[in-house]
Formats: structure tokens, C-alpha cells, sequence
């Protein structure tokens, strides 16, 4: 701590590549539209014909931003400042994420300690790795990773509605609900996967892209990636093309504000609770102490951003006072 006081600069990194084009704030309405329209078509569509047609969707979306906007539109959609480094980090991140989900549910499947013991690591890796290296090694603001306060009662209420939607979709008029137990434990772990996937998927990943090369291309890639890393559950190509077409409009929904609180904890989780109870393979697997479990590895996400938060303040406090 006491570095931070004396040589400020020496532990914030300057970014090596121009900051990235400003964001459009008033083009966020033909995001929502696509997301609450890709969101009902998935009672419509599966497969490769559902990432056929919110791929469209997401196309139109950034015509009528290109049109509406112009230059400034087109830039901030499509660009090339790229961070080499940002990039070497965030494929060796997704590698290792993808590897130890690999061992957790293909390769040691049926030993419950040992799985999961993978499985958290993959969770902990996820979004410790991108909060060290965007607040400590990048001197980046947490904001950078959508973890922010900022515009609440926006992002609140877009929340609500593409949850919302969501739920409409998925649980309303839903009679056969499992157990008490299975709700609770898999509900548990769907917060859990939220905080990862949001952390990594949409701060980390799809924010790094869309600093690098613009919105257009981040939302892809990170569908693409977010659609490919489940092949470390084990899925198979069609499971995994609808899962891409939902990382599109996943990623869309975060374009609209860039904020954590767009994801979790409504549509992220209530997406994954519902595929759970859907699938019903984890139904009356799970015991009342995995709750403990889930419970300490969110503990353990929420003091990872706590003590970045903490050190975010007290450099910016050092900055200040050496100017």
C-alpha cells in the first residue's frame, strides 16, 4: 500500500493502445428490441435455425445504429485499436476456464467432491483472473468489467423487463416444480454460474473485444465463445449452435448499459434454473450442504471484487494527491 502513496504511477499501467471510441448511449432502444424479440423466439426455434435468426436480429440492430448514428455509430460498431495483450490474456483465461470444466463434467464425471472441486476453479479462475489483471496489472476501473452502480434505475428496469420476458417464456404456468431442495441447490448454483458468466463472458471478454474492434464484432465473438465453451459440459453441436444464438442476445442485452446488474441476478440465473429443471439431470443429486458450497464460492467472487474495489479507491486517492 504504501507504493501506491509514494509511486502512483508506478503501479498503474498506462493501456498501451488508444482508448476505444465512445459509446453511443442513445442507441440502446434497437439492442432491446432485438434481445426481447431473440428472447420470445427461443419458444419459436432451436438449433442452428435459432443462431440463424437472432444473428439477423442482432445484424439489424446495428444497420439502424449505422443508419441512425452515422460516423459516430459506425465507429463505436466497428473498429480495429487492438490490445494484443488484452487478447493473449483473455484466450488463455477461456482455455483454462474450458479445460477445467472438461475434467470437472467429461473426464471425472460421477465423482461428486472431485467435480465440483474443478468446476469451482473453473468459476474462481473466470473472475479472478480477469479482476486482477484489469484492476492491478491494466490500472483499469472495475468498470471496465461492468461491475458499476452507475445509471441503477435504467439498468433496473431493463432488467426487470428482459427478466421478464424471460420468465414468460420459461415458468409461467409452470406446475411441476421439483423438490424444495433441488430448488434451492439449483438455484444456488444458477446464481453462482450468473456471477461467473457475466464476470467473464460480458465484462471480460466481451468488453476486451469491443475495445479492440468495435460492438458488431465483440457481441459475436463472445456468443461464439460463450456457445463454445460448453462444450466443456459435454454438449453437443446443436446444443451448443442455440447456446451461441443466446450469447448473442445476451451479449446485446449488455450492450444496452454495460452493467453487471443487467445480467444478474434475474436473467442469467432464471435462464439457467429453468435449462436445469428442463434437463433434470442434477434433480435429487445435489444434497442440502451443496448449498454451502455454492454459498462459499460466491463468498469467495464477492471479497475478489471487494478488495479490487478497495484498492480502485485508494489509488485513485493516491492519484489525486500527487497532482
Amino acid at each position: 500500500m504504501s507504493l501506491v502513496a509514494e509511486k502512483p504511477q508506478a503501479v498503474t499501467e498506462r493501456p498501451s493502445v488508444a482508448p476505444a471510441a465512445p459509446r453511443v448511449e442513445v442507441t440502446f432502444w434497437p439492442y432491446v428490441f432485438a434481445v426481447v424479440i431473440g428472447l420470445l423466439l427461443l419458444d419459436v426455434f432451436g438449433g442452428l435455425v435459432y443462431a440463424a435468426a437472432v444473428a439477423l436480429l442482432a445484424l439489424g440492430a446495428f444497420a439502424v445504429i449505422a443508419w441512425t448514428r452515422g460516423p459516430l455509430g459506425r465507429v463505436a460498431l466497428l473498429h480495429t485499436k487492438v490490445d494484443r495483450r488484452d487478447l493473449v490474456v483473455l484466450s488463455g483465461t477461456y482455455l483454462v476456464v474450458v479445460a477445467l470444466y472438461r475434467i470437472a463434467f467429461v473426464v471425472i464425471e460421477g465423482q461428486d467432491m472431485l467435480l465440483f472441486a474443478f468446476f469451482a476453479a473453473g468459476l474462481l479462475v473466470g473472475v479472478g483472473v480477469p479482476v486482477i489483471y484489469t484492476v492491478w496489472r491494466r490500472g483499469r476501473s472495475l468498470k471496465t468489467l461492468g461491475v458499476s452502480t452507475a445509471n441503477l434505475p435504467r439498468v433496473a428496469l431493463l432488467a426487470l423487463l428482459f427478466a421478464a420476458v424471460q420468465f414468460s417464456i420459461t415458468f409461467w404456468g409452470y406446475r411441476d416444480l421439483p423438490a424444495a431442495k433441488d430448488v434451492a441447490t439449483l438455484g444456488a448454483m444458477a446464481l453462482m454460474v450468473g456471477v461467473f458468466e457475466t464476470v467473464f463472458f460480458r465484462g471480460f471478454v466481451q468488453g476486451r473485444l469491443e475495445a479492440s474492434f468495435g460492438t458488431a464484432p465483440a457481441v459475436f465473438g463472445a456468443a461464439l465463445l460463450y456457445g463454445a465453451y460448453h462444450v466443456g459440459y459435454g454438449m453437443g453441436p446443436q446444443e451448443t449452435a442455440l447456446l451461441f444464438g443466446l450469447g448473442i442476445i445476451y451479449a446485446l442485452a449488455y450492450a444496452t448499459t454495460n452493467s453487471f446488474f443487467i445480467m444478474w441476478p434475474l436473467l442469467t440465473p432464471v435462464g439457467s434454473l429453468f435449462a436445469q429443471f428442463d434437463d433434470g439431470e442434477l434433480l435429487g443429486r445435489l444434497p442440502w450442504a451443496a448449498l454451502l458450497g455454492f454459498a462459499d464460492v460466491i463468498a469467495v467472487m464477492a471479497v475478489i471484487l471487494w478488495i479490487a474495489h478497495r484498492h480502485e479507491r485508494k489509488r485513485t486517492v493516491a492519484l489525486n494527491e500527487g497532482t
